[in-house]
């Protein structure tokens, strides 16, 4: 049965995930991974995906990982991106404003609206509780917030005025247009975090695991590096296991200050 790989989570467009995955299916094969699909479904659900029995490699987000994924996979490693907000594996989300607006510090946004992507997403969601949990009263500091379902519909509601705040994943930030760039800006920076892992099927093998994880330090410390600049791969790393419950503990110092969701 063909095996299950999702690569949905960054996209630069124009085809470069296609072009990524055809050059890494190739790799695979070559060390004795086989059952492989040709192309990519990026239609599909990607919770769906991350469950598959036939999964194989997915990316996720390290929010999931530790929630709704915790048991039900196991964790590959983390692929290093040279973006500002990133930090080797770890990575900190952008809280953006239109360019115009007059908010120069998270203070100055009380009573104002935020957008996020999903509430299961670290660096739309959980990071950005933890930041604003600080200045929080009676558990609100926004004024409403609203759910986007993407980073990139978040950066466009705060540029299109239905939002005033979001918080951005780096990459996908460094991935915009220069345009859509130009139409906010940065006024701060939330607690680093771990970057978004690779997952692969609870039942694999060690020892595929062990060949799976040779693969990919190797494309993307190497040719991906060198062959899909427009990701901006800066390497790989298989992370301490313990080095995602660093995700968990902001979610708990957000509940510690009475401020258990964003609001």
């Amino acid at each position: 049965m063909t095996r299950t790989v999702s690569l949905a989570m960054y996209d630069p467009g124009s085809g470069a995930v296609d072009r990524l995955w055809a050059d890494l299916r190739t790799r695979l094969i070559s060390s004795g991974f086989d059952d492989l699909p040709e192309a990519l479904d990026a239609t599909r659900d990607l919770e769906e995906a991350w469950l598959d029995r036939n999964l194989l490699l997915a990316q996720t987000c390290g929010y999931p990982l530790r929630n709704a994924l915790d048991g039900k996979v196991r964790y590959v490693g983390t692929p290093i991106y040279a973006v500002k907000g990133t930090e080797g594996a770890n990575y900190r989300s952008a809280i953006v404003v239109r360019a115009k607006d007059s908010a120069e510090r998270i203070e100055d946004l009380r009573g104002r609206s935020a957008a996020y992507n999903a509430v299961q997403s670290q660096s739309g969601y959980n990071a950005l509780r933890e930041r604003v949990s600080t200045y929080a009263e009676n558990g609100r500091f926004f004024s409403q917030t609203l759910a986007t379902g993407s980073h990139v519909a978040s950066l466009l509601s705060v540029i299109h005025g239905s939002a005033d705040v979001a918080a951005i994943d780096p990459v996908t930030f460094r991935l915009q247009p220069q345009d859509v760039q130009d139409e906010v800006k940065v006024i701060g920076w939330t607690a680093a975090a771990p970057g978004l892992p690779l997952i692969t099927v609870l039942t694999i093998s060690d020892s595929d695991l062990a060949k799976l994880r040779a693969v990919l330090a190797d494309f993307f410390g190497g040719a991906g590096r060198r062959d899909h600049p427009e990701f901006h791969f800066a390497g790989f790393e298989v992370l301490p296991d313990e080095a995602y419950d660093s995700i968990l503990a902001m979610e708990q110092r957000a509940i510690d200050r009475s401020y258990p969701r964003l609001a």
